[in-house]
């Protein structure tokens, strides 16, 4: 297997935004005010949770978890971003999908993390999406009791256009940093978290709208307040 590729030009660090897209706007990540939590605790305390309180997430804690596992900390013009997860070759190939449940102030439905501008677009407010992503993840409870499901989706491109073959391994450890990221911050809101690796590849992206070669999803996770379940 090439352990590179041909290092062409990459593709736009972002998708495009559709010229009528529905924006809306996040506090900055620096505005954003959460309880201290010390690493270690972070660390010790993790765990994954499937079942979860009734109470929503404000837009706020949202943006935080959004800004932790994606935001952008620089932007090199035509080449890359620093974000605050590590990705190799600074591609990071992931854009993120959000599934809003309960989010105060958020209608239920579909979101894209627009990580350059650190907004939200919304996709999709079909209310009877939640149903069919859990129905196309094996019928997985957490992701219609959740207040969010987060979704990756992979952009081949952007890694494969630097490392070719190699990408798919690339790409899947970059999708660990990422869900691990959220793990540790939701720790610091009271929010547990249930990484999901087990999807009909074929039905979810139809649901979604992707074409599975050029972009597909690797990986996604239920977030919700704590509560008394596991």
């Amino acid at each position: 297997m090439s352990s590179s590729g041909s290092n062409l030009t990459p593709p736009p660090l972002q998708l495009e935004v559709p010229e009528n897209a529905e924006l809306v706007g996040l506090p900055a990540g620096a505005d954003i005010s959460v309880p201290p939590m010390d690493l270690r605790t972070a660390i010790e305390s993790r765990a994954t949770l499937r079942s979860y309180s009734s109470e929503p997430l404000s837009v706020d804690e949202l943006a935080y978890l959004l800004w932790c596992t994606q935001g952008v900390r620089k932007v090199i013009p035509g080449k890359a971003t620093l974000r605050n997860v590590p990705s190799a070759g600074a591609r990071h190939p992931f854009e993120t999908y959000v599934l809003v449940n309960r989010v105060t102030g958020l209608q239920s439905g579909l979101y894209r993390y627009l990580a350059l501008e650190h907004k939200l677009m919304v996709v999709n407010l079909d209310a009877s999406l939640a149903d069919k992503i859990a129905a196309n993840a094996f019928n997985q409870p957490q992701i219609k009791s959740s207040a969010a499901t987060f979704i990756w989706s992979a952009i081949l491109w952007r890694m494969k256009s630097r490392y070719g073959e190699r990408s798919y391994r690339y790409i899947h450890l970059d999708a660990g940093h990422v869900c691990q990221n959220l793990y540790l911050a939701a720790e610091s809101i009271g929010c547990g978290v249930c990484a999901i690796g087990a999807f009909d590849d074929d039905a979810l992206h139809a649901v979604l709208g992707f074409d599975g070669d050029e972009q597909f999803v690797a990986y996604m996770a239920s977030v919700g307040k704590k509560g008394t379940g596991k």
